[in-house]
């Protein structure tokens, strides 16, 4: 929830991840929510980089991907989040293929996390 992932700002990076096209991540667009950018200390993941031809990409190059944005957090400690926690599900079923099982998801994702403007807001890549 988001009191959870607000608890997680001071952790380093790789414990959460963002699943939207790198535009809204960086906040150069924002097509639905009143805000542009990104939660503060997440990484971007685009859902579709889990894919080649629209079928998800073989495990071992999924797991390699993930596993270095990790940067050593157990997969268990990830949160994955997105727009509204639909496309973040996408992110946990490839890391799911791959091997890397745990992972959480933020299901409110950026549109629960900006309906507080007193939260903090990152924009850039």
């Amino acid at each position: 929830n988001t009191d959870e992932v607000l608890s997680m700002l001071p952790a380093p990076a790789g414990r959460l991840l963002d699943a939207r096209a790198p535009e809204r991540y960086a906040g150069e667009v924002e097509p639905l929510d009143p805000v542009a950018g990104h939660i503060p200390g997440a990484l971007n993941r685009p859902y579709a980089d889990n894919l080649d031809a629209g079928v998800f990409r073989p495990a071992a190059a999924l797991r390699a991907e993930f596993l270095a944005l990790l940067q050593g957090v157990a997969p268990a400690q990830a949160v994955l989040s997105c727009g509204s926690g639909v496309t973040a599900c996408h992110n946990l079923l490839a890391m799911e293929h791959a091997g890397l099982t745990g992972a959480r998801l933020y299901a409110g994702s950026w549109s629960a996390w900006v309906s507080d403007p007193s939260r903090p807001v990152a924009v850039g890549r």
